[in-house]
């Protein structure tokens, strides 16, 4: 008989203590060489003030969005809660490198072990523990695939606040166990448009059969926030001091590295709004900044059927679809554009991050996109290497892990590459059952689509 060749285990996960994870947030805006435009007025053209925003967003939160501090401490509240699931394990993809044969060494930040299943409660803890501050009692959001629904539904139960959610129709058909999630932790749920605004009304007489988008359902969560004085709006990703509170991912990375002497050569994570993205890069974006790792590379990726980054223009334009919103500068399609019903639906949404476009704009970070098929295809050898069942989100960033370490093995080069896993994908299997029984569509946006969608922001300012 064949003796089998043995092989000594090597630990594959990296852990920091309870007393190891960081007590302050990075805000990348103080080390920008050049600060990303503020939010305009669109009816003055001049920034919106505090009290603009203030009957949106509770106080703190808007003082953590202009701040140009670097660091800004977590609450021990917050930290009290983060705990339960922080720090999140760092953990070598051994089996992918040997499967792809490559000579790339390849780490995930794995946040689908909190409550929620995602990186969201991140910031969704820190932004319900701020309003309680401030005497809110109602938290309005939407929600895509359901995860930031998910993870605000969670937070609003430990502060004892009410939280009404509209989610995305597409999503909230084909996710229906999110819905329950969020329904388990005291939320009320309803599939956006809906008939219980006037945004969503108009949106309904135009196409009762619509999909719903992310510009819908914010604007049908503006709405309700804006009708009572005790109720606020949260918002997922896109704004600053989302960005901010999600820096811990990387800061717990950056710790992690460290303890095994490696620091990585390519950063990549999906965006839609940016939040995980930002999460993952920023605290590493800091040392590329200040030129100590200049040929660091961060790549961020996203949906053929919703290319922000990769086909849309950088101009100041609305965060939501009924224009309740101020102006933002950002990378995007146009505030009336719907996306396809593709499965990443925590992708779909018509803009991108103010730091995220502007760090874009200036060269900072590349950015790619792929087709749902593309996605699933590196979300099924994930699976069956690592273990790891992956949302569709997070798919995005694996399919751009698996090319970057082929690309190393051809190169014969060394790599570290390092990506934010931000969820599992236990509630998406409608959509691994679509892809292997090959009835996954491609969507694709092609030029002329682009042109027409970006045409009607040609009285826009740009940043």
């Amino acid at each position: 008989m064949k003796k089998t060749k043995r092989v000594k285990a090597q630990s594959n996960r990296v852990y920091l203590s309870e007393r190891e994870i960081p007590k302050k947030w990075y805000n990348i805006v103080y080390d920008l060489p050049e600060k990303p435009k503020p939010p305009i007025n669109p009816k003055t053209g001049q920034p919106v003030s505090i009290d603009e925003l203030s009957i949106i967003f509770a106080k703190s939160l808007i003082e953590q969005e202009i701040s140009e501090r670097q660091w800004i401490e977590i609450p021990e509240e917050v930290l009290k809660i983060y705990l339960l699931w922080r720090p999140t394990p760092l953990v070598r993809a051994r089996n992918l490198e040997e499967a792809l044969d490559t000579p790339a060494r390849i780490y995930y930040k794995y946040e689908g072990v909190s409550p929620s299943g995602s990186h969201k409660p991140n910031t969704a803890v820190a932004q319900a523990y701020y309003n309680k501050l401030e005497g809110i009692e109602v938290l309005t959001t939407e929600t895509g695939a359901g995860q930031w629904g998910s993870a605000l539904a969670f937070a609003c139960n430990y502060f004892d606040l009410k939280c009404k959610i509209f989610m995305v129709k597409a999503s909230y058909e084909q996710k229906p166990y999110r819905k329950v999630l969020m329904q388990m932790w005291g939320a009320d749920v309803t599939p956006s448009p809906s008939n219980e605004t006037e945004v969503g009304k108009r949106i309904l007489e135009m196409d009762p059969n619509s999909p719903g988008s992310l510009g819908i359902a914010i604007s049908e969560a503006i709405e309700v926030a804006i009708q009572d004085e005790k109720n606020r709006y949260s918002l997922g990703s896109v704004l600053n001091h989302v960005l901010l509170h999600q820096t811990i991912i990387g800061l717990e990375a950056k710790k992690q590295l460290e303890k095994i002497d490696e620091y990585p050569t390519i950063i990549i994570g999906c965006v839609g709004g940016g939040s995980n993205f930002a999460g993952i890069s920023f605290p590493f974006l800091m040392d590329k900044l200040y030129e100590k790792k200049k040929s660091l590379r961060i790549l961020a990726v996203e949906p053929s059927a919703c290319p922000t980054l990769t086909k849309g223009i950088y101009s100041y334009d609305y965060g939501d679809t009924s224009k309740l919103t101020p102006l933002l500068p950002m990378y995007t399609l146009g505030h009336d554009f719907i996306p396809p019903k593709i499965h990443a639906g925590g992708l779909r949404y018509h803009g991108m991050s103010p730091i995220v476009s502007k760090l874009y704009a200036d060269g900072l970070i590349e950015a790619r996109a792929y087709t749902q098929n593309e996605i699933f295809d590196a979300a099924l050898k994930f699976a069956q290497t690592e273990g790891i069942v992956p949302a569709p989100e997070s798919a995005h960033a694996i399919r751009a892990v698996i090319d970057e370490a082929v690309r190393a093995r051809k190169e014969n080069k060394e790599e570290v590459i390092l990506f934010n896993l931000s969820g599992h994908g236990f509630f998406d299997m409608s959509a691994y059952q679509d892809y292997l029984s090959g009835a996954l569509e491609d969507v694709v946006l092609t030029d002329a689509e682009i042109e027409e969608l970006t045409r009607k922001l040609a009285g826009y300012p740009r940043p």
